[in-house]
């Protein structure tokens, strides 16, 4: 084990599509965070640091995600907003979670938030909310708002850091609607959830998360809805994962965040592409996951002309799942490349050196415990220098 950590405050990590939290039964025989190199939150709480797995909706949108994040930090029950559970037929109100996951959360104790794939839209969208507030909300509900959407709480926050997230889309959707697999995953991802939702499971060894539609019991009840009718309405609403990672959701989302001038952003962009010494030909060849091998060569045919990342040619660079330069920075907010003696500042990305691997390798998915736990150690020094500059900010 490498030296106590001296991070000041909490590190909570948030799971992507289809992924799960530390409270789910399958994390004890598969932790998402750590995969097959052994429990990173473990790790880091060993380390002398307090890490959270957070679990929100494995299939919902960005915005429901962020909302049943917010839940959990703060022991509330999650809202998910009147005129947005308006306009997109769901309930308003999920479950109730009893205990924060973070006592005392202020700014006077702050939160690192670290998200994987779509976890790190997750993490930027309740940010967000955190800094700017909904407007829409708090017209919709006056007094009895939640906090969530009221803003002004962006200093709540010390870093945002995003893994292998889908910042600006990813070409994987595109892929999926070239081969006609869209409606055929999502109906198939729906029932299975919708079965599995309503069976003792549900909310032990996994947790969907969909009982604002009525596809899955609230944990502790009977609830949910006939299943052909909530699969009917998820498989009609924009308020779902494909969406937000469609390109038309994409820009939705990214329309309508803004950086928050108090936090300290990162990014680590994978790459499982290797060209050829003439430029002539790309193969998948940095991945150690057969099935992401195959995605990524697919992949290569449906990704768009980037503009040339500086110093590097990735137009056609994937990590099997998420196009490396969508993993960089949303495209319209501001950035620096990473470098020894990159001074760390609020308001800003910095963009880590990309990093020859899969979508799966940085949470440790067929990597060696050694190379997964050092890239959680660096980071560590990382987000210690965020907590400083942070400090800095303020005098």
């Amino acid at each position: 084990m490498k030296s106590k950590s001296e991070l000041k405050y909490s590190l909570i990590f948030v799971h992507g599509m289809f992924g799960w939290g530390e409270n789910e039964g399958i994390n004890k025989y598969i932790p998402y965070w750590g995969a097959t190199s052994g429990n990173i939150t473990e790790h880091m709480n060993e380390m002398g640091c307090t890490a959270y797995a957070a679990s929100v909706g494995p299939m919902s949108s960005a915005w429901d995600r962020a909302c049943e994040l917010y839940a959990q930090l703060t022991g509330t029950w999650v809202d998910y907003g009147k005129a947005h559970s308006a306009r997109h037929g769901h309930k308003q109100f999920g479950r109730n979670y009893n205990t924060p996951l973070v006592e005392n959360w202020s700014a006077e104790n702050k939160i690192h938030l670290i998200g994987h794939s779509f976890g790190g839209t997750t993490v930027r969208m309740l940010c967000h909310l955190l800094t700017h507030g909904a407007p829409e909300e708090v017209e919709a509900s006056g007094n009895n708002v939640s906090p969530l959407f009221k803003g002004g709480k962006g200093d709540w926050i010390c870093s945002l850091t995003a893994i292998c997230s889908p910042l600006n889309g990813t070409a994987a959707h595109d892929t999926a609607v070239r081969y006609k697999l869209k409606n055929l995953i999502l109906y198939g991802a729906s029932l299975y959830s919708g079965v599995l939702g309503r069976s003792p499971l549900n909310g032990t060894l996994v947790d969907f998360h969909l009982e604002q539609f009525g596809l899955t019991n609230t944990p502790g009840q009977k609830d949910a809805q006939p299943i052909m009718e909530s699969i009917k309405a998820i498989s009609k609403t924009k308020d779902q994962i494909e969406y937000d990672m469609s390109p038309e959701g994409t820009k939705e989302i990214n329309d309508r965040i803004e950086i928050s001038p108090d936090v300290c952003y990162f990014s680590y962009a994978y790459n499982s592409v290797k060209e050829s010494k003439s430029g002539k030909w790309h193969t998948p060849s940095y991945t150690k996951f057969p099935f992401l091998s195959f995605t990524s060569a697919l992949m290569m045919h449906d990704t768009k002309n980037h503009p040339d990342f500086p110093g590097s040619k990735i137009e056609l660079y994937n990590d099997g799942l998420v196009d490396t330069f969508s993993a960089t920075h949303p495209h319209d907010e501001p950035h620096c490349l990473w470098e020894d003696g990159t001074e760390i500042k609020p308001g800003i990305w910095h963009v880590m050196p990309i990093t020859h691997g899969d979508h799966g390798t940085a949470i440790g998915l067929f990597e060696s415990k050694d190379v997964t736990q050092k890239f959680y150690e660096d980071m560590l020094l990382m987000l210690s220098g965020a907590e400083e500059a942070i400090n800095r900010a303020k005098v």
